[in-house]
């Protein structure tokens, strides 16, 4: 790790089941009321209807990629509605927001959900004063990961030579691009088999954070070295 990261200055993070634990079950509030979108809106039953909302996300990266594509969806009613959720299980995590903001460089949010659903998930984490940036599916155009055209768009908008930059992921086919494009990749979640896209895999984001600033960077002892 030391080899790996100790060049990378600029930390892009997912938002969903990455920042905060997958046990809050974030997302299955929102599969529900995708669901329920879909089924209202193209008139199907509920079975048809999560059918359909899973082969979109599989073959265009999200549901709403595919309800525009196929049906001229509008997105901002879409994205309103299905991040219209209760954040009551996420918590402030101060350990994991020294950390972060420990990391040397710039720290931004990338993520397939929008910026006021990012803002509102990193605000119930303590997170927001660390992101400064947050990229949406609205700045890239409604394309959304793995599309090449996302990562491509985010990395020049906010100016960043991948080369020097590192990502973290749970879902490992959004990283195969930025191992394309040179970046540093770490998928966050339960470990998959080795693949050359997959530099780093942990399930512990803040142990393996703690790990990366006493053994590369030297940090001074925070909250959430202390964790430790």
């Amino acid at each position: 790790m030391t080899r790996d990261l100790s060049h990378v200055r600029s930390w892009i993070f997912d938002l969903d089941n990455t920042l905060y634990p997958p046990q809050a079950s974030l997302f299955e509030q929102i599969e529900l009321r995708m669901t329920a979108f879909v089924a209202r809106e193209l008139g199907l039953e509920p079975a048809q209807a999560d059918a359909l909302r899973k082969s979109y996300w599989r073959d265009y990266g999200t549901t709403l990629k595919g309800l525009m594509v196929n049906h001229a969806i509008a997105p901002g009613p879409y994205l309103a509605e299905v991040h219209d959720i209760s954040f009551s299980a996420l918590a402030p995590d101060a350990p994991l927001a020294d950390a972060i903001a420990a990391l040397p460089g710039r720290k931004l949010v990338f993520t397939n959900g929008d910026r006021a659903y990012a803002r509102k998930v990193l605000g119930a984490r303590g997170l927001n004063h660390v992101f400064p940036e947050v990229f949406g599916v609205e700045e890239t155009g409604f394309i959304p990961k793995p599309d090449a055209r996302a990562y491509d768009r985010v990395l020049g908008d906010a100016g960043i030579d991948p080369a020097s930059a590192a990502m973290f992921e749970d879902d490992p086919r959004n990283l195969r691009v930025p191992h394309e494009r040179g970046m540093r990749t770490i998928l966050v979640g339960p470990t998959q088999r080795a693949a050359p896209h997959l530099h780093h895999q942990t399930e512990d984001l803040l142990g393996f954070l703690s790990q990366l600033l006493s053994g590369v960077f030297s940090a001074p002892q925070t909250a959430a070295g202390a964790a430790q």
